[in-house]
């Protein structure tokens, strides 16, 4: 949440639990009671109008958040302390109300829901009324609106007499439905609150958002019945120790009229509404487990607009590359894939005349696009990374490697052959040599090595590497392989499988973090943050062509603090 709007969120909740439930302590018995279905998914989306974009809920289960505690070194412990620290300060300026002891008591589950923009006003604007065209992306505005469960009406009322001390903070009731709305305003700025069903804590920046959300109370459809968004909130993603779901029912819908308030907002052209189509609906969760911490999002697709054409991999290739490569790529079926994109690309103008460029110029080289360099690439693929500060690799400390397994190997030997004389005209030396048994052409620059090198692993397996040592650590195979690998069982062991592949790093590579500093401009805190990281895993399955799941796992080193 925006700073601006953190400092008014809390003296808000405290204002709406005076008005609704402060009165007499006779009714001591009542308040003790639970709230039942506060604090649940599907509880606050009834809340929700229907005209919410999407939906995020945050579970505020203390086991679930305690979970993240026995991960991270002692250094970073320490930097999420004072991060809560300082956030509690920045919510409470006065020191005298803490989260744990005011807020967690009552505190259920947190709803977050995008609304439509509203429309701004040209006096918001500091634009004279019949002004000519002012831009259509300056005539909206962000709106959301929160939705707190309250578990314990108690705690809530203890809380709310806490704050009715707040200073510089004025408050005012107003009628809506036989709703009692609170504007609370701090600083010259508004929040808008009340309590329906003395269950839910309602809030927002707009008033607008609180009524709708009232008249969605009083029987009007809200997100719960819209299309699409009932079986996505009933059964959520399976994730251990759940932190929060996100809910996107209208998923094309969703994307368009949030490109529309982007302050670049161009207007979505024809061939990209089709393409989002593809995609109904997406749900997504993240949780923690022993791992660390793992999302998984579905998306439900349309059978009959989708070009994805999933097909799983065996994985076998991974075990193509040396034990010490810290990023991977993997997957299978790029002749597939560049199919589908030449068949979307008669859609695309722009594309297809990329496209067609790129042939003409390879044909200079005697070089077919579709049959000599994706056609034959119809078996798994790997792209991996690996550390390396020798020859040419010495300024970046690594290299890469390429490995193709292919049922065409004529043409791929055919390829090879044509790029090879391409290179010669290009004064670059090709020479061969024999590492670890196998034959390896390499492309030489004179006083740095080789700049390139490719060769066959296998019947069916043929490597490029980027860098002579890279071909050196391929090719001739001392050690062991990456499947081998302690950090890459414990990052992609417990994903999804079958799969369609893997994107890995590997962050406990003691090269690792000084490439990922050469490569961006980290802070002290930052580097704290990854060093408690211990590698990063995703993949994709599709149990039918009407589903489509990601997962990704976000591998922390345990917690060694005493």
């Amino acid at each position: 949440m925006p700073e601006s709007k953190s400092k008014f969120f809390i003296p808000a909740v405290g204002a709406a639990v005076v008005v609704v439930v402060a009165g007499s302590l006779a009714a001591y018995t009542y308040f003790k009671s639970p709230s039942a279905g506060s604090s649940d998914a599907l509880g606050s989306a009834k809340l929700v109008p229907s005209t919410a974009l999407m939906a995020t809920y945050i579970t505020t289960d203390p086991e679930a958040w305690a979970k993240l505690q026995q991960f991270g070194t002692p250094e970073a412990q320490k930097l999420v302390a004072k991060g809560l620290e300082d956030f509690n300060k920045q919510m409470f300026s006065d020191g005298n109300v803490s989260y744990e002891k005011d807020i967690k008591p009552w505190a259920g589950g947190v709803m977050i829901a995008v609304m439509p923009p509203n429309p701004v006003e040209p006096a918001q604007l500091n634009v004279p009324s019949g002004a000519p065209n002012v831009p259509a992306n300056l005539q909206q505005k962000p709106n959301i609106l929160i939705v707190v469960g309250i578990k314990d009406k108690l705690s809530a009322l203890n809380f709310a007499n806490k704050l009715k001390s707040e200073k510089g903070v004025k408050f005012q009731e107003s009628d809506y439905q036989g709703q009692k709305i609170i504007e609370t305003t701090q600083n010259g700025k508004s929040t808008y609150s009340v309590v329906l069903n003395n269950s839910h804590l309602i809030l927002a920046p707009e008033k607008q958002a609180v009524e709708k959300a009232i008249d969605t109370f009083k029987g009007q459809s809200s997100f719960a019945s819209k299309e699409g968004a009932g079986s996505i909130l009933s059964k959520g993603v399976d994730v251990k120790n759940n932190l929060a779901q996100i809910y996107l029912p209208d998923y094309p819908g969703t994307v368009q009229q949030l490109a529309a308030t982007s302050p670049q907002a161009k207007q979505l052209p024809a061939q990209t509404l089709t393409q989002l189509k593809q995609i109904k609906s997406v749900v997504a969760g993240v949780g923690v487990d022993d791992a660390g911490v793992r999302v998984k999002a579905i998306a439900n697709l349309d059978p009959q607009l989708s070009k994805f054409q999933y097909q799983s991999t065996p994985g076998n290739i991974v075990g193509q590359l040396p034990i010490d490569t810290f990023a991977l790529i993997s997957g299978s079926g790029i002749s597939r894939g560049w199919e589908t994109v030449v068949e979307q690309s008669k859609d695309y103008p722009q594309m297809k005349q990329v496209l067609e460029q790129a042939r003409s110029q390879l044909k200079f080289a005697n070089i077919d696009l579709d049959k000599d360099i994706f056609g034959w690439m119809n078996g798994e693929f790997a792209f991996g990374a690996i550390p390396s500060n020798q020859g040419v690799l010495a300024s970046v400390g690594f290299g890469g490697a390429l490995v193709f397994d292919t049922s065409d190997r004529k043409t791929a030997e055919a390829t090879f052959t044509k790029l090879d004389t391409l290179a010669k005209t290009q004064t670059i030396n090709i020479a061969n040599r024999n590492i670890g048994g196998k034959d390896v052409t390499e492309w030489q620059i004179p006083r740095q090595g080789a700049l390139l090198a490719h060769g066959w692993l296998d019947q069916d397996t043929v490597f490029v590497a980027l860098g002579g040592p890279i071909a050196d650590a391929v090719s001739d195979r001392k050690n062991q392989s990456l499947d081998n690998s302690d950090t890459f069982k414990a990052v992609t062991g417990s994903l999804q499988k079958p799969n369609g592949g893997y994107f890995y790093l590997d962050m406990d590579k003691t090269k690792t973090m000084p490439l990922i500093n050469s490569l961006i401009s980290s802070s002290a805190d930052t580097i704290t943050i990854l060093g408690s990281i211990r590698g990063f895993g995703v993949t994709v399955t599709s149990p039918d062509k009407s589903t489509s799941e990601l997962e990704m796992l976000l591998a922390l080193k345990p917690n060694t603090a005493k």
